[in-house]
């Protein structure tokens, strides 16, 4: 069998898996994200990775069922940086990915000496709070005590690839997110633009690569058999994509949760300055990625505004026509990711009358975020996708009625995969097929979400008053920050 763990912003799962895709046993742990400073976002290493990994590994390697493991693969939320010294010990929390927003100046001042356009060409995507590089010299300038000890960087899943195996490794797509380290185009790290004097850079390998075996030490700590294989492993929407079957160029997963995230699989290297490029988890391909800030995150606010459950509030939902009897929204509720990168973009509501009710505002939600949808892929099309052949998964897909919204507004058909579990079983997937056991059928599409071509014409139409709406409003929400 084939474990696979990954490690969440705010849980971390994992999942055993047998030879033909059928998940045995599955295992959950909550944990908390810190957050010492306004826009900081950490995890301690040692009390949250390591305590969740061990603790998924104790249930579900139990030892009636640890001599059948095969071989393990590990995802995290990524990039993220966590600063060590050569032998693996954390200096400091790490810092999260782009929700820890610390490094605006560095982002600036690295954008200014390397040239925009340089890092988009060469790196593939623009500086931002998702980038490596800027919490790097963050670190050099303010923790100086820390970055003098600093001698390796890791993030969730490398560290714990470290800890099973000792080997310092990093897979060619997270450090692709590592910007501006490393070189879309050429497959490595960039040496001529210099961010982090005196650091080792881990040594590069592709997501399902063998990066060593579980150590007789690691294997005294875990439970897991000594000498198991172990892959490099990669971010985990990345892994989520892989368990959906996301791996053909053309291929898009649309993952709906507190957050919609998109990744299509490319042939070819594509950039855009809306969006991430990223070389892909298999060699040979390439990346697109698209993230909004809110999607989920609204459905939520809007319950805890209402007191009503979900299940009323799509219920009232599913009674309101199209367009939610006159009400538009723009989902900014946090900013927008891309394809605006506009953190002071707002949430906006328009066209409210003392008609509508919680059913209509919910609506008009679920629609905002499809309208986000369609506005990402519209982006990378333009940037060279193709968007073919879309793939939903997360726990919005449940219910029907958003993942029917969206394809309604995108004119596109949505395939609904089996297996739900996410980037744990994409991990698993990797360990499978890091030691050459085939994996083509597992988790295949058990359902379709087909569009109305009646909703055409009217989606088409509000589609365009909601790029209006943020043109024209823009300046408004910036004023009132």
């Amino acid at each position: 069998m084939f474990l696979g763990v990954d490690i969440g912003t705010s849980s971390s799962k994992g999942v055993l898996v047998a030879p033909d895709g059928a998940v045995v046993a599955t295992a959950v742990r909550e944990h908390r994200t810190a957050t010492p400073h306004p826009g900081w976002f950490e995890h301690d290493a040692l009390a949250v990775w390591w305590a969740d990994f061990a603790a998924i590994v104790a249930e579900l390697a139990r030892p009636d069922l640890a001599s059948s493991i095969a071989a393990v693969g590990v995802s995290g939320i990524g990039p993220c940086l966590l600063p060590c010294t050569d032998d693996g010990t954390p200096l400091r929390p790490a810092i999260l990915y782009g929700v820890d927003t610390r490094a605006t100046a560095e982002i600036a001042a690295q954008t200014e000496r390397f040239g925009a356009e340089a890092i988009l060409d060469r790196c593939g995507s623009p500086l931002t709070s998702q980038a490596v590089g800027p919490k790097l010299e963050w670190l050099r300038a303010n923790e100086p005590e820390v970055w003098a000890r600093t001698r390796r960087m890791f993030m969730a899943h490398s560290w714990l690839v470290h800890r099973l195996t000792g080997a310092y490794v990093l897979d060619h797509h997270a450090a692709s997110q590592c910007t501006p380290m490393y070189d879309t185009r050429a497959r490595e790290w960039i040496t001529d633009w210099e961010i982090a004097p005196g650091l080792e850079l881990p040594s590069l390998l592709w997501s399902g690569e063998v990066a060593g075996t579980v150590t007789a030490s690691a294997a005294a700590a875990t439970g897991l058999p000594a000498g198991i294989p172990v892959v490099a492993g990669t971010i985990d929407a990345w892994a989520e994509a892989l368990s959906a079957g996301v791996r053909s160029p053309g291929d898009v997963m649309l993952m709906y949760g507190t957050t919609m995230f998109l990744v299509e699989v490319l042939a070819e290297r594509a950039v855009s300055p809306r969006l991430w490029g990223t070389v892909g988890v298999s060699p040979g391909t390439y990346n697109l990625a698209a993230g909004m800030a809110t999607s989920g995150a609204i459905t939520g606010w809007l319950r805890d505004l209402t007191g009503a459950s979900f299940e009323a509030l799509t219920a009232a939902a599913a009674q309101v026509g199209r367009g939610a009897e006159g009400l538009l929204m723009l989902p900014y509720f946090a900013g927008e990711r891309t394809p605006l990168f506009d953190p002071k973009a707002r949430g906006t509501i328009v066209g409210l009358t003392l008609r509508h009710g919680p059913g209509h505002l919910y609506r008009a939600a679920l629609e905002a975020t499809a309208f986000g949808v369609r506005h990402n892929l519209s982006a990378m099309r333009a940037a060279g996708g193709a968007g073919s052949r879309l793939v939903a998964v997360g726990g919005g897909t449940r219910g029907g009625l958003w993942t029917k919204i969206v394809s309604d507004v995108l004119q596109q058909e949505q395939f609904l995969p089996a297996q739900t579990v996410g980037a744990a079983y994409g991990d698993a997937m990797l360990a499978a097929g890091g030691v050459g056991s085939p994996v083509d059928g597992w988790n295949p599409v058990t359902s379709v979400v087909s569009p109305d071509p009646a909703a055409a014409e009217e989606y088409g139409r509000l589609y365009e008053l909601y790029l209006d709406l943020y043109r024209s409003t823009a300046h408004i929400a910036h004023a009132l920050d």
